[in-house]
């Protein structure tokens, strides 16, 4: 039904509909927003890590801090798992959980703001106080219509930023500030509109949180800021873009720099991001939550640069009205950096799942691989996570990617099935312990 209304109404009436909605669920839970300094972190990649690592320094700074992301929830002590296939809950689901987090004594709430949601104006009821950019390249252009539109869409957090009140936590004035990663060619765009404050972070060239003497490598993350020694078992370059993000915010509300590198260097995964898998196997596993071309290079670059064994890549893509033509440029990309690849079930939603697995093994032929020699398609993705387990051996590196902590996959007519990649993983590593032993 509500397929069909998107269709026939007018875009005008479907807007309107939108920010009504927004506004009631506001009204409905009496605009929790207010009590609460908000943070919406927006950007193609890393808004799932720098939330999650921004919740981490909140908290060792002894705060109480609520948190929606892709990836999780979490309301104080209180975490689990996002199973709704959605970056951004439904507005009167949002509204909810920041009334809870009040409940539970929160004064943060870190949201991840994505540009489908800022499209249906779930931002719109949500008094924000921090805007966060981390970086922009070209996805979700089939449901904007261009690159152009898709920038402009997330825009809207930051032009929202300075048409809401100012508020008073606790007595004190909260300021509307923008942080932004200017190693990113789009982030003057970013920065151009209206704040209190500014902060900008990055590597390569001038900003105010800029990491030096940077280090990657397997065990982790080196670098410093101001002098500041920080050390992270977080794998890849991008996770010192979003470490910096989540120091840049957490400096730009008072936390001390000097003290952070302790908090960060306990998280040692994001759920579903670069996720190591163990269970004592002499191979590693990791999972990642890669679904799109550019993404997935750089996790297979970052992969290819810490490992020596043979990589094997287990992959596939999003139906559900997502770019088709980023079908065959997944194959095309795991064969090119894989020994190995594994096309498998994802997130078919209503398409048809061989049609999808296909076009992506398509790909991965074009650029080299052969169907039953270093390259397999297999519809169960259990299956295919199996087989990639089978024939990886010692110091070789099983990569999982599409999914990451997704506990649900999409499949025709709007249902969800179980299905998530570190379980079967782990299950499956521990049979293969189990045998060999």
């Amino acid at each position: 039904m509500k397929t069909w209304l998107r269709k026939k109404l007018p875009q005008s009436w479907l807007l309107f509909y939108h920010r009504a909605v927004a506004w009631l669920a506001a009204v409905y839970f009496w605009f929790p927003s207010r009590r609460l300094i908000v943070i919406g972190v927006t950007g193609t990649k890393g808004k799932t890590t720098v939330c999650n690592l921004l919740s981490v320094l909140l908290e060792e700074a002894g705060h109480k801090v609520g948190m929606a992301t892709t990836a999780n929830f979490k309301i104080d002590q209180r975490e689990w798992i996002n199973d709704k296939k959605q970056t951004m809950l439904g507005r009167f689901q949002l509204q909810g959980m920041l009334w809870e987090m009040i409940g539970a004594g929160c004064k943060y709430a870190i949201i991840e703001t994505s540009s489908e949601g800022i499209a249906q104006y779930r931002h719109s009821g949500i008094n924000y106080d921090v805007a966060v950019f981390t970086n922009l390249t070209p996805e979700h252009i089939e449901s904007h219509g261009s690159f152009q539109k898709y920038k402009e869409a997330k825009g809207q957090l930051f032009a929202h930023l300075t048409t809401r009140r100012p508020k008073k936590i606790t007595g004190k004035p909260v300021p509307k500030i923008i942080v932004a990663n200017t190693d990113d060619e789009q982030a003057d765009y970013f920065l151009s509109f209206a704040a209190d404050q500014k902060v900008t972070f990055g590597v390569a060239g001038e900003a105010d949180i800029k990491a030096s003497d940077v280090t990657v490598g397997r065990s982790g993350l080196q670098f410093k800021v101001d002098g500041v020694d920080f050390t992270s078992p977080l794998l890849g370059k991008f996770n010192v873009y979003n470490i910096l993000g989540s120091v840049a915010v957490g400096k730009a509300l008072g936390l001390d720099v000097t003290k952070m590198p302790a908090a960060i260097a306990k998280v040692k995964n994001i759920p579903g991001r670069m996720e190591t898998i163990s269970a004592s196997q002499d191979f590693t596993v990791i999972v990642d939550y890669a679904h799109e071309p550019h993404s997935f290079e750089k996790v297979l670059r970052t992969v290819g640069s810490l490992y020596d064994g043979k990589l094997i890549v287990v992959t596939g893509s999003c139906g559900g009205g997502r770019d088709k033509k980023r079908q065959p440029v997944m194959g095309q990309l795991a064969a090119r950096y894989a020994d190995q690849v594994i096309v498998t079930n994802e997130d078919p939603y209503d398409d048809d799942p061989q049609e999808i697995i296909d076009e992506v093994a398509a790909g991965a032929e074009k650029a080299g691989k052969v169907a039953g020699n270093n390259l397999f398609k297999i519809l169960d993705r259990r299956a295919g996570i199996k087989k990639a387990l089978s024939l990886a051996r010692t110091d070789d590196v099983v990569l999982i990617v599409g999914k990451g902590s997704e506990p649900v996959m999409a499949v025709a007519g709007g249902k969800h099935v179980s299905s998530d990649d570190r379980e079967m993983a782990r299950e499956l590593l521990n049979e293969i312990v189990k045998d060999k032993s």
